[in-house]
């Protein structure tokens, strides 16, 4: 019974330390985000692409925008790297963002919310005008708890929308989402809901290979939603789409012959099975069948969901002709136990074609020596993150791309 008490007088403890912190970083910088139309997007997955292309559609209409979210941070016309490690950075970091936006005389500002930083009260204290969630698969669940409570957090950020004091907010919201009731509740009566899924593209021939794939069909239909729902032109809207060519470490391609190479940031099982199958089904487009599909495979430590790592093991032997694993952010964890769960769900599989090397440089290099003429090279898992993470809060710089380019560029 201590131990219980414990336990519940220290997390509440600890959700007023982050309360606090959001308030105090609020009167701080004046309430900024009463000053601009603050949108959120939520999600197991898309947060990023869904934040660039409502920044595109925007920018094509000529409003000034700023952007937070893992791959960089905007304001106006300056971007640079996100260099934080969080793509949910911390409440003085928020607030000061969106003050500089505010100041620079920015319109809009669009950031990325993550369950995390809904735990931590990272959304309190801003004036949202639109919430977005683009889907809902487990994740981080050992960090949660539960998919219940993962679930939860998220829906902490629709509540905070909520209770926003702007007029008119908006609640968008995927038409096939998982648990979608539970959203809808949490909107009623707060503003206007709007449901939007991957469907309403599915038709459009004329929009470009990269929003074409079919698992960025929803990140497009997102922002078109919100886009329309601000009354933008469909006309501008399938202008800015036709324009907007991808983001940085989604679905990247690196090289196209003789054989393709792509980067992926895809770190969850049905993130992954949506990419392989993209690859390895092809398509009419840009994307078409390979001879093989060759792939390098890894699984973040650091208290991240160990129950993936056989389960993508699984889905690399359903698609993949030759496996590499390697390591992926190995923090405080064994990076060899790490590979060996990866294994683990890896059945019906030719052994020798099953390859582990730990060193990633190494393991890129091999899985591009194993390649031929039309086969598909797809490395996932660090897309275009800046550091790679190890035991003891050691992190080495990384850059997925550079380091692949060399490698091709050695072999040639």
């Amino acid at each position: 019974m201590k131990s219980f008490f414990k336990k519940l007088f220290g997390r509440r403890l600890v959700s007023f330390y982050h309360y606090l912190f959001a308030l105090v970083s609020a009167v701080v910088y004046r309430f900024p985000s009463r000053k601009l139309f603050v949108i959120g997007i939520t999600g197991t997955k898309g947060k990023s692409t869904v934040v660039e292309i409502i920044n595109s559609i925007l920018e094509n209409v000529g409003e000034k925008t700023a952007l937070l979210s893992s791959i960089r941070v905007k304001i106006g016309d300056h971007s640079e790297k996100n260099v934080t490690g969080n793509t949910m950075p911390g409440r003085f970091f928020i607030q000061r963002f969106l003050s500089q936006a505010a100041k620079a005389g920015c319109d809009y500002a669009i950031l990325e919310v993550t369950s995390q930083g809904v735990v931590q009260n990272r959304q309190r204290f801003i004036d949202w005008n639109a919430g977005i969630i683009t889907n809902l698969e487990p994740e981080h669940i050992e960090a949660h708890g539960s998919f219940e409570k993962y679930r939860q957090s998220k829906l902490g950020f629709f509540k905070a929308v909520a209770k926003s004091k702007k007029e008119s907010k908006l609640f968008l919201i995927n038409k096939y989402l998982k648990d979608m009731e539970h959203f809808i509740k949490a909107a009623e009566g707060f503003g206007q809901t709007v449901f939007f899924s991957k469907e309403d593209f599915k038709n459009r021939k004329n929009l470009n290979s990269w929003l074409l794939a079919d698992f960025n069909l929803e990140n497009a239909a997102a922002a078109a939603a919100l886009a329309k729902s601000l009354k933008i032109n469909e006309e501008i809207i399938e202008q800015a789409l036709n324009k907007f060519s991808g983001v940085p470490g989604r679905l990247e391609i690196v090289q196209e012959k003789p054989f393709k190479v792509v980067i992926d940031y895809a770190h969850t099982p049905d993130s992954l099975e949506r990419l392989y199958e993209t690859l390895s089904l092809g398509d009419t487009r840009d994307f078409q069948r390979p001879s093989k599909l060759i792939c390098v495979l890894g699984a973040a430590a650091g208290g991240r969901d160990r129950w993936k790592r056989p389960v993508m093991g699984n889905i690399a032997a359903q698609h993949c002709e030759k496996i590499v694993l390697t390591n992926e952010d190995p923090y405080d964890e064994d990076p060899n136990k790490i590979l060996l769960e990866i294994k683990s769900g890896i059945s019906n599989f030719d052994p020798s074609a099953i390859f582990e090397i730990l060193d990633r440089k190494e393991a890129i290099q091999k899985a591009v020596s194993l390649a031929h003429k039309d086969d598909t090279v797809v490395l996932t898992g660090k897309g275009s993150e800046l550091w790679m993470n190890l035991k003891n809060g050691k992190k080495i710089p990384w850059n997925e791309r550079k380091i692949t380019e060399e490698i091709l560029h050695i072999q040639k």
